[in-house]
């Protein structure tokens, strides 16, 4: 911890960033169930008294997060720190992606994880080490027994991509196969894709290979093919004039979709 003194009297942007790397340190240990120290929360306490000349922040704002602290209550204390630190963040030109959220869960344990067997999916040519991420966060936390990759997917082990599926990578199977190897599987295949059957009427199958195509390009042809021989395409009505949803959006909605049709 800087001390006070020192604080005061660095420039504004310096000081700002290092409250905010404050603030998440004690939000972290809120989150883990760990102590706050008295010497923390005197500091916090101290802190917070010149803070509002210093930045925009409503002085009832650091009422709140002051009475927190008297009060010992942990939750107030993390909501208000955390409205604190995002107030902050603004005004220093940052804007939190995903993985900038503190995540309270650590490492994931494999055997704590719960999936449907037969439940596959194929991402063809995803280029965006953001939506590869995303994609295997929401495979995981919707059951998938496992991802297979196009050659030309992003890695899943790229930092964007490890950032975005927050440890999901490290226990959902995965390899890499190409097109003609997921066909030989000779598992049931369908298509995420326009001009297919809606979602709500569409047969979700007990078994089967779900193929999400590229961002730009969306399911190849050769792919199609096949999943129109297999159970075809199952499309997400939508109603807006932009017309399509982010590759990862759909995917989710879809992964729901499928789950539910499992459970029942």
């Amino acid at each position: 911890m800087i001390p006070l003194h020192k604080l005061a009297k660095l420039p504004l942007p310096l000081k700002l960033r290092k409250i905010i790397k404050f603030f998440g340190e004690i939000e972290h240990r809120i989150r883990a169930g760990m102590a706050v120290s008295q010497t923390e929360t005197g500091y916090l306490t101290e802190l917070l008294r010149f803070l509002p000349q210093d930045a925009p922040i409503s002085a009832e704002t650091v009422r709140e997060v002051a009475a927190a602290l008297a009060d010992s209550d942990r939750a107030n204390l993390l909501r208000g720190l955390n409205a604190l630190r995002h107030i902050l963040l603004a005004e220093t030109g940052q804007s939190p992606a995903d993985w900038d959220f503190i995540d309270a869960e650590g490492a994931l344990d494999p055997r704590k994880r719960r999936s449907f067997p037969g439940m596959r999916v194929y991402l063809e040519d995803i280029r965006s080490p953001f939506n590869v991420g995303s994609m295997f966060r929401t495979a995981e936390s919707f059951g998938a027994e496992k991802l297979f990759l196009s050659p030309f997917c992003a890695d899943p082990n790229h930092p964007r991509a490890e950032r975005t599926a927050m440890g999901c990578e490290a226990v959902l199977p995965w390899e890499r196969l190409s097109g003609d190897a997921v066909e030989e599987l000779g598992c049931p295949l369908f298509a995420l894709e326009t001009g297919g059957t809606p979602l709500r009427d569409f047969q979700f199958p007990l078994t089967g290979i779900m193929i999400v195509g590229s961002e730009e390009l969306g399911v190849s042809p050769h792919a199609l093919n096949a999943a129109d021989a297999s159970l075809g395409r199952v499309s997400i009505p939508i109603y807006g004039a932009k017309g399509s949803l982010n590759a990862s959006v759909a995917f989710g909605i879809a992964m729901q979709a499928w789950t539910e049709t499992l459970l029942k």
